[in-house]
């Protein structure tokens, strides 16, 4: 009785600015059609930030008598705090039930990759899933995490061991969010911007090389159409048979990842999920050239070109024996075989099923040497 079939799914994402404001339409459109209730769960580094935010959600949604009323606005922890326990997602579900929430009502994530990441989770398991719109407010999160369709929290010390895959209802993303982040925060989200071009689009990273210091710079004329093209290009890996449920074995959108996990983790998260991942796009292009498959040439241009976003390649802790855990780690969590991505050109990736281990010493011995040739010139 084995009978294939597939469920329908539609990613909305919009980009917009001005969110809350009374001419805008995207917040109430994206709402439009379901029960009149909606919880909204705010990072608190937001809230900081913008501490009107309760009441222009509030207002904005006044203002349209077909709009759901928000019947409950949250505080949690930002950052990766939010998902080392439970407490952000059981609020989540506590909350759900207190104002009886249904699954034609929404819950709406307002915050970093991590606390979209950690709600999320929580909407995916209360009623077996509830409507959920993100608002993702940093640069990683607009271009990457807010995209995809999986939520999860850390367990046993592992980053994203308890998870879910779920679509959410919609993704808006507010340029204005973005003005208020702190500089480390504002460059930390461009790595995913070169690991994607790495991956798949040569005149994208070609784009990103010639623009790096006036994106380092907070130039939005530079900044912002490199965020939507990196969010275009995991949108469209996606839904373009990208196996957004991750049933196969390759996963391609981590190239750099395995490492990346294990800094954070090594690090207590003083690392924040950007600057590790761009230490781990560095430290696989290096790999990438010690075994022969990406030319030296281009494995310096990918250095070059995140020193200039000022993003970190280099950190101690790949000196520590344990981070090579961090591949059989990935290999568990990629479902038993490893399948590591790697690059042969830029714009053209090729996995790999095996890490030689010392060629990997070797490339990480590559990176601290190369890294501190391009601080010195820096300097």
């Amino acid at each position: 009785m084995d009978s294939p079939f597939s469920v329908k799914f539609t990613h909305r994402v919009s980009f917009t600015r001005g969110l809350f404001r009374a001419e805008n339409d995207a917040l109430t459109q994206a709402l439009n059609g379901g029960e009149p209730r909606v919880v909204a769960f705010v990072d608190d580094g937001v809230l900081r930030a913008r501490p009107t935010l309760e009441r222009e959600l509030r207002e904005r949604l006044e203002l349209d008598a077909s709009a759901p009323r928000l019947v409950g606005f949250y505080p949690v922890p930002g950052g990766e705090a939010s998902k080392n326990d439970r407490s952000v997602a059981d609020l989540v579900v506590q909350v759900v039930d207190q104002h009886h929430i249904c699954r034609r009502s929404w819950v709406l994530a307002i915050g970093g990759g991590a606390v979209l990441d950690a709600v999320g989770y929580g909407a995916a398991v209360a009623h077996r899933g509830v409507r959920l719109v993100r608002i993702p407010t940093t640069v990683l999160a607009q271009d990457d995490a807010g995209l995809g369709v999986k939520n999860a929290i850390n367990r046993f010390g592992k980053k994203n061991f308890e998870g879910t895959f779920a679509v959410p209802w919609a993704v808006l993303n507010d340029a204005d969010f973005l003005l208020t982040l702190a500089d480390r925060e504002w460059r930390s989200g461009f790595s995913e911007a070169v690991k994607i071009a790495l991956l798949k689009d040569r005149d994208f990273f070609e784009e990103i090389e010639a623009k790096a210091g006036r994106i380092r710079d907070r130039d939005e004329e530079a900044a912002l159409p490199v965020i939507r093209r990196c969010a275009e290009l995991h949108l469209d890996h996606i839904v373009q048979g990208g196996d957004p449920f991750e049933s196969e074995r390759a996963r391609p959108l981590d190239f750099g990842h395995w490492s990346a996990h294990k800094l954070e983790q090594l690090s207590n998260h003083q690392v924040t999920h950007g600057e590790a991942v761009a230490i781990g796009v560095a430290l696989d292009t290096l790999y990438s050239v010690r075994i022969g498959w990406l030319p030296e040439s281009d494995g310096v241009r990918v250095i070059a070109c995140l020193t200039a976003l000022g993003l970190p390649t280099w950190h101690p802790l790949l000196l520590a024996p344990s981070l090579e855990a961090g591949l059989n780690e990935f290999r568990e969590h990629l479902g038993g075989e490893l399948c590591v991505t790697l690059l042969q050109g830029i714009g053209a990736a090729r996995d790999a099923n095996s890490i030689d281990r010392s060629a990997l010493r070797q490339a990480i011995g590559d990176l601290e040497k190369i890294t501190d040739r391009h601080l010195k010139k820096a300097s």
